[in-house]
């Protein structure tokens, strides 16, 4: 079901994605820098798990339905984009996304729904998981979707584990930030001016016949 080869071949593919600078690994990267490295894999968790979501629609058909649906992606369209405007306006506001302030830390809760919520909301992974998957998928080779959902959980995984370790290296730089606040206030207007970019491209995302 799973030849070698081809395994290998998503593997790389998956890494190059993930890999990628996006609005996930930039939440990754903030809260390990900002809360250390139980923050950095909660949010890191929360954006496998957001990937497995998008998964799991597509492999229902969930994703064609929005695809199909003028209203269903322009209301998907909407909701997430204005999420991730609406991150990146707190970024620059509060400056706190990357803050070593006790009281600027977010419950370790509100940190996973973040990083769930920063992917599962954006129509974009979905969209790809939908365009992407079904390129390593043959009928002759058994089960469509359970073949969807095992490349979807590698994809996840993958995101989970690559995100916590970018993470928990960057939690080793919070005490040379900690003396460099310039910096931190850097991180915090790069990491607000993404998420908006992030959030602009998809509300400019056009429906696709």
């Amino acid at each position: 079901m799973f030849p070698p080869d081809l395994l290998f071949t998503y593997l790389m593919a998956c890494l190059v994605v993930v890999i990628a600078p996006g609005p996930d690994n930039i939440l990754a990267l903030s809260r390990g820098l900002s809360q250390g490295r139980a923050a950095a894999c909660l949010s890191s968790v929360g954006a496998g798990l957001g990937i497995m979501f998008h998964t799991v629609a597509a492999t229902l058909g969930l994703s064609l339905i929005i695809q199909a649906s003028p209203v269903a992606f322009w209301a998907v369209k909407a909701v997430g984009g204005l999420y991730l405007l609406w991150l990146g306006y707190r970024a620059l506001s509060s400056r706190n996304l990357v803050s070593f302030a006790p009281s600027a830390h977010q419950p370790l809760r509100t940190v996973f729904l973040t990083g769930l919520l920063s992917n599962v909301l954006n129509p974009k992974p979905g969209l790809f998981v939908l365009a992407f998957l079904p390129q390593f998928v043959s009928a002759g080779r058994g089960s469509v979707p359970i073949q969807m959902l095992v490349y979807g959980a590698i994809f996840a995984v993958l995101t989970a584990v690559i995100f916590s370790l970018l993470g928990s290296f960057a939690s080793k730089l919070s005490g040379w930030l900690q003396r460099h606040p310039r910096a931190g206030t850097g991180l915090n207007v790069g990491a607000g001016l993404t998420f908006i970019g992030a959030g602009l491209s998809v509300l400019a995302l056009k429906q696709r016949a």
